[in-house]
């Protein structure tokens, strides 16, 4: 056999090695069999709560939407990111084009594992790498209350990615370096139970850093920089450091941050703005004990300055 043949075989056949251990350790993971088995039949009162701390609505409404009508999970609302635009999709409880049709096991896989009931990554845009954090019977719950909303036809469009973001399989790969269900923050075994709450309802379904805290450049969240502030996702923005570290909220009292969540104004008379009114009106439906219990966690996070860049001032 000739040089050259022995050497194009030769790169095949490492071509077909790299092919194949991608395929492998991009596959995609699901729940197991005993998680799913252990699961008891959903209670909606509770899976409302979860709802609401999970902020569904915010991404998943029709753009613009007031009133009962965010209870619609219609979708349609663009996520512009520099991976490219996500939409949400609709997650009503139709069964044509919302997740309707749907099992619980289908559902707790895609919130805690990113994968679709046709066996496909979900992309990260949809925050599983913190839904990974929650308690499966709190996924359950959630589940028998969404489909108690109403039912609306109608699927969203899709997503506008380039390559090679559009290649859904190599989330597999990210998900390897970047979803655990392990906690941000380590608590001492005697911590309190509202602090391990708090550290629940943040680092769980409330999501917040997904937000609040860098990202690096393969889009995966800083946990040495947890909740320290960052870039927002569109615009030119910033989203605010919430550590008690300097330029944080290290000046407001667990009641100050409480009070916030419930009404939307901060200790110095200012009000919520931005994409945090959605967020704040979402919080102030949770119980008055869960929004002390996630002020209890934020005074007790490492401060941290800010995970942003300084912003330069006005030439004018």
């Amino acid at each position: 056999m000739a040089i050259g043949t022995k050497l194009a075989v030769a790169a095949l056949l490492v071509c077909g090695a790299g092919a194949a251990a991608f395929w492998v350790l991009s596959a995609p993971t699901e729940l197991d069999a005993a998680t799913i088995a252990g699961l008891d039949p959903g209670d909606t009162a509770r899976g409302e709560r979860i709802f609401w701390a999970g902020g569904c609505v915010s991404c998943h409404s029709r753009p613009k939407a007031e009133g009962e009508a965010r209870r619609e999970l219609a979708g349609g609302q663009e996520l512009t990111t520099p991976f490219g635009v996500f939409v949400p999709p609709n997650i009503s409880p139709d069964r044509t084009d919302g997740i309707g049709a749907w099992s619980v096991e289908e559902f707790a896989n895609a919130m805690m594992r990113g994968v679709s009931p046709k066996g496909e990554h979900l992309y990260p845009a949809f925050p599983y790498t913190s839904y990974a954090r929650m308690k499966p019977q709190d996924v359950a719950d959630l589940y028998v209350y969404m489909m108690t909303l109403p039912a609306v036809s109608g699927t969203a469009p899709g997503n506008r990615l380039s390559f090679p973001f559009n290649i859904r399989r190599g989330i597999g790969l990210w998900k390897r370096l970047y979803l655990s269900d392990e906690p941000v923050i380590a608590l001492s075994s005697g911590a309190p139970d509202q602090l391990l709450l708090g550290r629940y309802l943040v680092e769980g379904p409330g999501h917040c850093g997904e937000c609040h805290t860098p990202r690096d450049l393969a889009g995966g969240t800083e946990k040495q920089m947890w909740l320290a502030g960052a870039t927002a996702a569109e615009g030119d923005g910033i989203v605010p450091n919430i550590t008690p570290g300097e330029g944080g909220i290290g000046d407001w009292s667990a009641e100050d941050i409480a009070y916030y969540l419930e009404t939307g104004f901060t200790p110095d008379f200012d009000s919520v703005g931005g994409t945090m009114v959605d967020v704040q009106r979402n919080m102030a439906r949770l119980r008055p004990e869960d929004r002390q219990a996630i002020a209890a966690y934020l005074k007790a996070v490492p401060p941290h300055p800010n995970g942003y860049p300084a912003r330069q001032p006005n030439a004018d």
